[in-house]
């Protein structure tokens, strides 16, 4: 349902959310959460430009949320990436359904209606368990794992 982008937008807000001692690199957030820095890059830029995070230059420099934990969304985050998008008229264009939906598109809307208020009502801060400095990256395949018992990689959340 939401885009990889979509997804290490909220990687990066967790993870800098649970840092509180100074801002993290790029480099820091990179291997912490698992995603390529040139990626990482621009989506900071992204998150940014929506006053989600605040970045610095130089030799202290790196990122930080530019607002509490406890102030921010997931729906501000997923807003900034790839906003929701409801479903207020037939997407077939069927003029028959005028500003009705039929039974599909209006279950399917009620669908994102309840993503949106889960995202609305979880900030930041719910998700943070930790120094996750300390903790495992946040999305770990487990290498090891796989290695031992000839598996495939598995996603461990």
């Amino acid at each position: 349902m939401f885009s990889q982008t979509t997804e290490y937008a909220l990687r990066i807000m967790v993870y800098l959310g649970g840092v509180k001692d100074a801002p993290a690199t790029n480099r820091q957030i990179s291997a912490a959460t698992q995603i390529p820095p040139g990626y990482l890059a621009k989506i900071l830029q992204l998150l940014s430009r929506h006053g989600l995070v605040r970045s610095q230059r130089g030799l202290h420099g790196g990122s930080t949320l530019a607002a509490s934990a406890k102030s921010i969304t997931l729906m501000q985050v997923v807003s900034a990436v790839e906003p929701l998008r409801r479903i207020t008229g037939c997407p077939l264009s069927i003029a028959a359904h005028g500003k009705s939906l039929c039974p599909l598109h209006k279950r399917l809307d009620e669908t994102i209606s309840a993503v949106q208020h889960v995202l609305e009502s979880t900030r930041i801060s719910d998700l943070i368990g930790g120094n996750l400095r300390q903790a495992t990256p946040l999305c770990v395949l487990r290498e090891s794992n796989a290695r031992n018992t000839g598996r495939r990689k598995t996603r461990r959340g």
